[in-house]
């Protein structure tokens, strides 16, 4: 079992998710997340 984290923008998230059942993967979480860096800005 592997364990991939991906930060990917909202719009793309249905391609995403389509392209990952393609190739058999059957689960995955998201988490909405909204914020900035250290740099504020």
């Amino acid at each position: 079992m592997k364990l991939v984290t991906a930060v990917i923008k909202p719009f793309k998230l249905d391609d995403v998710r389509e392209a990952l059942s393609g190739i058999g993967v059957q689960g995955i979480t998201v988490t909405e997340v909204k914020g900035f860096g250290r740099q504020k800005g």
